[in-house]
């Protein structure tokens, strides 16, 4: 189910909601929110609404309620390069 939802958005022609991606797969938010955290920390996607604390000039740690540029803007998420395959 990983390749699968990793799959759907490499081949997704244009933006699609994590609702509607629910209804393709026929899973959960929650089941698909981990999947996609997965596919985060390896490398193969990229999370707008996931703080990363290296971001140059962001101050996630000393403001009490986390990231406050996190919410700034809709959530997107991106297919990253798979570099072991170039």
């Amino acid at each position: 189910m990983l390749y699968q939802v990793l799959q759907a958005l490499e081949t997704a022609t244009g933006p699609v909601s994590l609702a509607e991606l629910c209804r393709q797969l026929g899973i959960e938010q929650g089941v698909l929110e981990g999947m996609i955290a997965f596919w985060v920390r390896k490398g193969r996607l990229n999370d707008s609404s996931m703080c990363a604390s290296a971001k140059p000039g962001c101050a996630c740690s000393s403001h009490p309620d986390g990231c406050i540029f996190d919410r700034a803007g809709p959530r997107i998420i991106t297919v990253l390069p798979d570099s072991h395959m170039a």
